[in-house]
């Protein structure tokens, strides 16, 4: 399955966007899907991520209460609704897709899209 994320851009402090991760060459109803972060010399960190279903998500501690996974089986879509944006959001943010569950650690995905920039100024 191919992934393209989509959204990033340019916010102030305590604004909102919404990312979104179009699947293509499979169906996203069959993998947990999940969104990582990596900042300028960070390694890549987990976001959140919901299983296929939608029903059940996780969340870093971090975004917990300001971020939102929702998908779209129908479209094959997910997004992210950021909110309440901080500079410390400030990454290139990551989805993917885990054929067997929707985990927390790198290393559990199997496909991974090519990534959008977010930057919040303060």
């Amino acid at each position: 399955v191919q992934l393209q994320a989509s959204g990033g851009g340019l916010v102030q402090a305590g604004g909102s966007l919404r990312l979104s991760c179009a699947a293509s060459g499979g169906t996203i109803s069959t993998y947990g899907m999940g969104w990582f972060r990596q900042a300028p010399g960070k390694e890549r960190e987990f976001v959140a991520a919901n299983n296929w279903s939608g029903g059940g998500a996780h969340y870093a501690d971090s975004v917990k209460g300001r971020f939102t996974i929702s998908r779209d089986n129908a479209k094959n879509t997910v997004h992210l609704q950021m909110n309440s944006l901080k500079p410390e959001d400030t990454a290139v943010y990551y989805c993917a897709a885990d054929r067997t569950g929707w985990g927390l650690k790198r290393s559990e995905y199997d496909y991974w899209g090519q990534g959008t920039q977010v930057t919040v100024s303060s």
